[in-house]
């Protein structure tokens, strides 16, 4: 008789790590929560968890000792068959390639040509307006890229908070704010421009500074930094 293995939604509450992962982010789960979602399910009698905290202490809790276990000896594992130690080892194998790329090169921002180089590919082509930060470092590389609203500034509430949060975790020393205008009509409205002041006075309170409000159109850009207004 074929012994029925537990499905997600059949694990107790504390051992649901996709639902974890969502709202905590992966960051927040273990190595045998983060395993357990690769394999899918566990056994009648342990859950997916349970059977990869075995596993891993079987390799002294050690990924990179996982990496160097064969199919075979995963497969003495009851809940493990070819397919989930086949995912396993792949996994591993990724981990390492992805350490031995070491990090990508931040793209600089020296002007507002850089930054409708960036992002221009992202607005060029949408129907409605989005509105976009840019996360910088002190050498002004970027960070990171995170939309913040979308439907048109006038429209959509920008949630400043939002964005100095996205600056503060990411450790951002400043931003540039950046939203397209889909009717090609380059100049700023009194909204893009209520933002822009909002945003500069509550950054300049947490030492972040905003260096830039680009509005891009289809072939053109407009920005506040050029034209003197940041």
């Amino acid at each position: 008789m074929n012994e029925q293995k537990l499905t997600i939604t059949q694990w107790a509450e504390e051992d649901r790590p996709r639902e974890k992962m969502m709202m905590q982010g992966p960051s927040a789960l273990s190595n045998a929560e983060l395993l357990a979602i690769l394999i899918g399910s566990g056994s009648k009698n342990e859950s997916a968890v349970e059977l990869m905290r075995k596993v891993l202490n079987n390799c002294h809790n050690s990924l990179n000792e996982l990496g160097k276990t064969s199919i075979e000896e995963l497969c003495k594992f009851k809940g493990i068959g070819t397919a989930k130690a086949v995912t396993l080892l792949a996994a591993s194998e990724l981990g390492r390639r992805r350490k031995e790329e070491g990090p990508g090169e931040r793209t600089q921002i020296r002007s507002a040509q850089d930054v409708y180089q960036l992002l221009y590919p992202l607005m060029c082509d949408l129907p409605i307006e989005e509105c976009w930060v840019l996360l910088l470092n002190q050498a002004s590389k970027v960070i990171d890229k995170v939309k913040i609203g979308q439907g048109g500034l006038a429209s959509t509430q920008v949630d400043i908070r939002c964005i100095l949060r996205e600056a503060l975790l990411k450790r951002a020393v400043a931003l540039i704010l950046c939203h397209n205008h889909p009717s090609g009509n380059i100049r700023p409205s009194k909204e893009d421009d209520r933002l822009t002041e909002t945003l500069q006075q509550a950054a300049k309170l947490l030492n972040i500074r905003l260096l830039d409000h680009v509005v891009i159109t289809d072939g053109n850009y407009y920005s506040y930094a050029d034209e003197g207004r940041i």
